[in-house]
């Protein structure tokens, strides 16, 4: 879990400018249902996402691949092995709160921009169903 936490921390929290905003120990890591991962490559930790399962919906939390990493392909792998344990686990649908910058990342993805939900400042809701 340290690698899991350091990757998140640097790349969605540090790499931002939000220094001492993200806990690690925070309920909902530990929350039932709730699936942290660890992409590994060659034997290295590269990426990280945390599945929420919610009934029929799977919902992706805090994607991140190390910066030295990205724009290799490991973040289409990383959503491509997410969507298989989420259905693996009774999913028919992916939701996930974007950073505005990866939009069209998760557009090529097949995700769509979910309108039932309002965006945020720092994030829109995207949506994918795998039926």
């Amino acid at each position: 879990m340290r690698v899991y936490h350091a990757i998140r921390r640097t790349v969605l929290f540090e790499n931002r400018g939000l220094f001492g905003v993200y806990d690690e120990n925070h309920p909902d890591e530990y929350r039932p249902g709730n699936y942290p991962k660890v992409l590994v490559h060659h034997g290295e930790p590269i990426g990280v996402i945390r599945i929420d399962i919610d009934g029929k919906l799977g919902i992706f939390r805090r994607v991140a691949v190390r910066e030295d990493m990205q724009r290799r392909g490991h973040g289409k792998v990383l959503l491509s092995l997410a969507e298989a344990f989420a259905r693996e686990r009774g999913a028919e649908a992916i939701r996930s709160f974007v950073n505005p910058e990866a939009v069209g990342f998760y557009e090529r993805c097949g995700f769509t921009r979910d309108q039932s939900i309002a965006p945020g400042l720092n994030h829109v809701p995207m949506w994918k169903t795998m039926l």
